[in-house]
This record gives structure tokens, sequence and C-alpha cells, in this order.
């Protein structure tokens, strides 16, 4: 097998076994083509199936030394996911990073946009805004109070549909990681921002593949991640707020907020579409005195 097979082969496995998104996907067949570089550069042949660890740790030994720690880890995690997938599919009998570790990361916690940040951020918007005569300022103002109001991840905003929309009931159908559907509710004020950019939306011209997306360009197709991040990065310019702020500070700032006015830890995570509760957990850690707050308040003996 060579390796051009073996990633055809395991880009499959990752769609229809695993249900991965398309960004995932590109995120771990990018390991194995960093992998295939350095033998190719070095003029090693090998194939996935008899590659073996000494050459594995040698590519990780010149790669890292470019690469922090916790993108070490993630590099040999994801090859390792590959090579158990071989393993799975019975073409090797071993995993090559079996005897190679890990490198102990902590955990990182997230950076967080108090209130004040956020509407600091919302009133830099330019609402006059356009572009070939469409108005983008308001397009803009809906994209933040969603990614804030919903905890939505870049991915699952960029990629929400106008059938998605439940505004009677109160809530939003979100597809996440894995195609997993999950409904999270939004507040009237935020849905009175995209039935703004609704209106001025209904007088583009809509490219076809594109005609249920919420969120389009100025020449109606949908819009990418790179824009969400540009459009938030400009916006932090403007604002003059001192901040790495990114897409997923909003979703950050969601959950915090949420929990420091004291919101059940299970609901955070439902609504964030997190699988295991252990993820969701990361917030606790956020807000010291608000437990403290609690505990002095409710504890029978404080």
């Amino acid at each position: 097998m060579k390796w051009e097979q073996a990633i055809t082969d395991y880009k499959h496995y990752l769609q229809l076994e695993r249900g991965l998104s398309k960004n995932s996907i590109e995120n771990y067949n990018y390991d194995i083509k960093k992998l295939i570089s350095y033998l190719e550069e070095n003029t090693i042949e090998t194939s996935p199936l008899n590659i073996n660890t000494n050459i594995v740790k040698e590519f990780i030994y010149a790669v890292s030394k470019s690469l922090n720690p916790r993108s070490q880890a993630r590099l040999i995690s994801g090859l390792r996911n590959f090579f158990d997938y071989l393993i799975f599919e019975n073409y090797r009998t071993t995993n090559p990073l079996d005897l190679i570790e890990t490198p102990r990361i902590g955990r990182k916690l997230p950076d967080t946009l108090t209130i004040q940040d956020i509407d600091k951020l919302i009133n830099a918007i330019d609402l006059s805004y356009q572009y070939s005569g469409v108005n983008l300022g308001e397009r803009n103002r809906a994209i933040i109070e969603m990614l804030y109001s919903c905890g939505l991840r870049v991915s699952e905003l960029i990629e929400l549909k106008l059938s998605d929309l439940f505004f009677e009931e109160g809530f939003i159908k979100v597809t996440g990681k894995g195609n997993k559907q999950r409904f999270v509710p939004i507040g009237t004020s935020t849905q009175n921002y995209i039935n703004i950019w609704i209106s001025i939306r209904n007088h583009i011209s809509v490219n076809p593949e594109s005609k249920d997306v919420l969120f389009l360009n100025y020449k109606g197709g949908k819009l990418t991640r790179a824009m969400v991040f540009t459009i938030i990065k400009k916006l932090v310019k403007n604002s003059g707020l001192n901040k790495n702020v990114s897409p997923h500070t909003f979703r950050h700032s969601f959950a915090t907020h949420l929990l420091e006015n004291g919101a059940d830890l299970r609901a955070i995570q439902m609504m964030l579409g997190h699988e295991s509760i252990t993820t969701t957990e990361i917030y606790m850690h956020l807000d010291r005195s608000h437990l403290s707050d609690v505990l002095n308040k409710f504890h029978p003996r404080q």
C-alpha cells in the first residue's frame, strides 16, 4: 500500500465511520502529509505498512524544534490515530507510535471577554458599512450577537441555514461535530438582529448552492471561516480592545458568563454540544470568587 492510497482510505474512514467534518479530516491528514514530506526530503523509502518507530522518532525530533508541546502532542496523537486505523483494517499489527511518549502539557485555560468588552466590540460595528451595495454592517452585528448569545463554533455559524431558525419556539438547530444536531435557545434581541440581516439578505442575488445559508458574503455565497476571523480581527482593531479575540473567544465567554450567573453545568454542556461533561468543566475555574459566593450563600455552616 502506498501513502496516497492509505490517506484516501483513511479520509473515507474518518468521514463515513467517524462522521468527522471536512476541517477535522484535513487536520488529521495534515500530520500524515508532514511525515511524507519529511520522508521525501530525506530520501527515506518506506511505506505506511513497514515504517518503524525509529523513523517516526527521527521525524518527530526534527519537527519538534519548531513546535510547542501542545502542537507536538497533537502531531503525535494524529499519527497514532492513523496507524491505529491501519491496524484496525489489518494492514499492520503494531503502531510505531506506541513507544513514543506524548509531551506533558497543562490544560490551557480559555480566554474570555467581559460583558463590557462585548459591548465595546458591538458598539464599534459600523452598521452603515456597505460593500457593492450590500449592507454588511448589520450582517456583522448579527454574527457577533449570535456567536456570543448562542455559543456557536465558527464552523457551526457558517453552516447555519434559514431552515434552522425556529424563532417562534425560541430555538435554532445547530449541526456540530460529527454532524450531531442540537437545539440551542436564542433570545429575542438576537432574533431581531438576525431578522434585520435577513431583510437585507432578501435583496441579494444568492448563489443557488447557498439559497438556504443564513450568512452570506456580498456576492451571495457562503461565508468561510477565514472571513469570520477577518471580520473579528478588524472589529477588535477598530474598538481599541487590547485582547486576542477569535470566534471561539465568544463561545468561551458565553459559557463563562452563564456559569457566573448560576447556570447549571449540564445545561451549558447541552448548549455547547460537548459530548462529555468533563470538557465543559474547564469553565469551573474561571470565577472562583463566584464559587465562594455560592458557598457562602447556600452552605448551612457558613
